[in-house]
C-alpha cells in the first residue's frame, strides 16, 4: 500500500516522470557527435568516395531503466484490482506486463534514423560505415573523410 499521503495517482505521475527524464539519455551516434572518451585521442583519417547511402533504423537503447519504471508503474496500477489476494495478484500480473511494456516503449522512443553509407577508399577498398542521420545530406559520388580510432569509424566532410 501506498502511505504517507502519496495517492496512487501521484507515485504513478513520479514514475512516469522519472522514466521519461532518463530514456532521452540515449548517446548520439552522429559523425559530427563524439563521446567525452574520444577528445583528444589520434585518429586515423582517410579519404573516400561515397558510393550510395542507404536510410537504415538504428535500434534504440535498452536499459533496465525502461522495464523497472514500467514494472513500477504496473504493479501501481494491479494492485487497484480487486482486494486482498486478488490485488496482489493483479499487483505482480501488472509489474510483468508493466515491465515488458516499459522495455518496448523505451527502445520505441530512443530508436533514430541512420544512413548506411558506402565508401570506396582511394586505395580501392570499400567500406559500410553506419552511423546516426544528422541532416548532412551525404550524396554518392562525394568526397568525404573516414575518421577511425580502432573502435569508432565515421564519415565526415
Amino acid at each position: 500500500m501506498v502511505k504517507s499521503g502519496m495517492t496512487r495517482a501521484a507515485l504513478f505521475a513520479a514514475v512516469l516522470a522519472a522514466a521519461g527524464a532518463t530514456t532521452g539519455c540515449a548517446t548520439g551516434l552522429g559523425g559530427d557527435v563524439y563521446q567525452r572518451g574520444e577528445a583528444r585521442r589520434t585518429m586515423e583519417v582517410r579519404f573516400a568516395t561515397i558510393t550510395s547511402v542507404r536510410p537504415v533504423q538504428i535500434e534504440g537503447t535498452k536499459t533496465p531503466v525502461g522495464t523497472v519504471a514500467g514494472a513500477a508503474v504496473g504493479g501501481i496500477a494491479g494492485s487497484t484490482v480487486g482486494g486482498g489476494k486478488g490485488s496482489t495478484i493483479g499487483a505482480v500480473l501488472g509489474a510483468v506486463a508493466g515491465g515488458l511494456a516499459g522495455s518496448a516503449i523505451e527502445e520505441g522512443t530512443t530508436r533514430s534514423p541512420g544512413l548506411e553509407i558506402t565508401v570506396r577508399e582511394d586505395n580501392g577498398r570499400y567500406l559500410a560505415i553506419v552511423q546516426a542521420d544528422s541532416g548532412e545530406g551525404f550524396r554518392a559520388g562525394e568526397r568525404v573523410r573516414i575518421l577511425s580510432d580502432g573502435g569508432t569509424t565515421r564519415v565526415s566532410r
